[in-house]
Parts: C-alpha cells; sequence; structure tokens
C-alpha cells in the first residue's frame, strides 16, 4: 500500500512538472479538449461512448490545431485524449476537410439526345474530310441549320472509333512531344493546401520538364485573373535571365488562364499548348527517373496575398 502511494505522488510530482514547462496557449488548448471529453463522458455516463458530429468536429479541431503549435506526435496526444485514439479523432478531422468537396446535384438531367441521321450525317462528314476537327465539322453543321456542340461531337466520333483530325492527318502524337521537346516544354497547374481554419489555399507552380525544376510562384485563397497574370510577369522575367530556352508553355483549359497571362509569354515568343479536353494522360508530364528527381525552387519574388 505504501508503495503504491509513493509511485502515486511520484507521478502526480511529474505531472505537475512537465505541466509548468507548457506554454499558456498549449494549457488552454489542454484544457479544453478535457472538458469537452469530460462533457461526452457526464452524457453518456453507464452508456456506450457515440459523440454527435458537433462533438467530433469541435474536438478533432482542438487536437489538430494543439498538435500543430506543440509539435507533438500521434502517441504523445494519448496524455490528453483520454476517451477516443488520437488517430480516431485525427481522422474525424480529415473527413471533416474531405466533406467540404462534397455536394449534391440538383440537376441530374442531360443534354437530349440527337437523332440517328444527324449522327449519320456528322459520321459522313468526318469520313469524307479527315482534314476536319471538331470546330470545323460544328460550323459546317451549323450552315446547314443544326446546332451541335463541339463535345457532342467528339463523343460521337470516339463511338465509332474516329480518331480526332490531328490524329487522322498524321501530325506529331503527345507522347513525341512530350519525349522529343522536353527539354523546351514549361507547364504551369494548381494544388491546394488546407489550412487548420479549413481555408482552401491555391498554390501556382510551374514545372520544367526537362529538368523536373518546379517553381513555386505565389499562392492566395483567391487566384483571379489580375493575380495569376501579374505572376506569369514574374516569371517571364526570371526566364528572361535563365540559360534554358523555352519555346512551349502547357496548361489546361482552366478559366483562371486568361488570355493576358497568355500573352505574357507569346511576348517572350513562347507558344502556347491546351491540353485536350476529357485528356487526363495530357497532364501527366513524364515519369520521374532515378537521378531526375524534382526540385523545388521558391523565387524572391513569390508573393502571398492573403
Amino acid at each position: 500500500m505504501g508503495w503504491f502511494i509513493a509511485a502515486n505522488i511520484f507521478s502526480t510530482l511529474m505531472t505537475l512538472f512537465s505541466i509548468r514547462n507548457l506554454a499558456e496557449q498549449e494549457k488552454n488548448l489542454e484544457i479544453l479538449i478535457l472538458r469537452q471529453q469530460l462533457n461526452i463522458l457526464r452524457r453518456k455516463y453507464n452508456k456506450p461512448i457515440k459523440p454527435t458530429r458537433a462533438e467530433k468536429m469541435l474536438l478533432s479541431v482542438l487536437a489538430v490545431q494543439l498538435k500543430r503549435i506543440s509539435n507533438r506526435s500521434t502517441a504523445q496526444l494519448r496524455s490528453v485524449i483520454r476517451l477516443f485514439q488520437p488517430s480516431t479523432v485525427l481522422t474525424w478531422h480529415q473527413q471533416l476537410v474531405c466533406r467540404k468537396w462534397t455536394y449534391k446535384r440538383k440537376n441530374k438531367g442531360g443534354r437530349p439526345a440527337i437523332s440517328k441521321e444527324l449522327k449519320s450525317l456528322i459520321l459522313k462528314l468526318a469520313k469524307e474530310n479527315p482534314c476536319w476537327g471538331y470546330a470545323k465539322i460544328e460550323g459546317e453543321l451549323l450552315k446547314l441549320g443544326f446546332k451541335v456542340s463541339r463535345s457532342t461531337i467528339q463523343n460521337i466520333l470516339r463511338e465509332h472509333n474516329i480518331l480526332p483530325a490531328s490524329v487522322r492527318g498524321g501530325s506529331t502524337s503527345w507522347r513525341h512531344l512530350m519525349r522529343h521537346n522536353r527539354d523546351q516544354i514549361l507547364a504551369t497547374d494548381f494544388f491546394t493546401v488546407e489550412t487548420i481554419a479549413l481555408q482552401t489555399l491555391y498554390v501556382l507552380f510551374f514545372i520544367e520538364i526537362g529538368s523536373r525544376r518546379v517553381h513555386i510562384s505565389g499562392v492566395t485563397p483567391y487566384p483571379d485573373g489580375l493575380w495569376i497574370t501579374q505572376q506569369a510577369r514574374n516569371l517571364a522575367w526570371d526566364i528572361d535571365h535563365s540559360e534554358t530556352e523555352f519555346r512551349f508553355l502547357l496548361h489546361d483549359n482552366d478559366t483562371k488562364y486568361t488570355s493576358a497571362f497568355d500573352n505574357v509569354f507569346k511576348s517572350r515568343g513562347l507558344h502556347v499548348i491546351h491540353t485536350p479536353y476529357r485528356a487526363p494522360n495530357a497532364n501527366q508530364w513524364g515519369s520521374t527517373t532515378p537521378g531526375n528527381t524534382p526540385t523545388v525552387s521558391s523565387p524572391a519574388w513569390a508573393t502571398s496575398r492573403q
């Protein structure tokens, strides 16, 4: 019995000593987390502990904030989170972030189906005129009084295994372009970062396909046309002093890439290439080989507008 009392006294003294070394903000977060767990336990006394969605959200946000400011590992959070596994609480926060991107479609309808006669006409125009692309076929149909979108024409030709005009005409394939001109290609895109406050930040980056060097251009929650155009000017100034001579700029069809953005690079002699619609393989800019891993650089002109 004496040893048990002595062990408890020693454990209490060690806990008191560790608490005195904590920062004020860290102490406040621990108190909030412990109080939240006590509220759950008091309400669920002698019953299985099943926290509500609101309780999960509050506890997970507090736990992530504590982990961020204290640099604790998931296992070290066990001293504060007693009712649940720390990994379970962190999983709740991940689910909370994922739920932000989910939405329900209100309109489940689609375009009305076109007639078989119009399909036959589209196929006939494509077969008899191998050099006609989707836009040309759309224009010819419009002259005949038929209004059909380019995506519909593309789907019809794809169903009947008719290749695009660029491939039918024998032009350079996408794989050939990426293999033989990679050292002259500069590509750009966005990726997102979630903050502790569930705010989404957009990071604009450029990558040199040949050297796999990545330029972090800027970070902002509102990537409008003016901001992205200014980032293009900053990078263009850096390209002018680069030893590599670029001839192509590659990006997708996002509306944030305005004509002003493209004109910045066209004025430097770069040919702007838009990736094809519904072509996810066009965003695969070559695989990373051993000894050719991407390197990230953050220029001095990279700015962040919060």
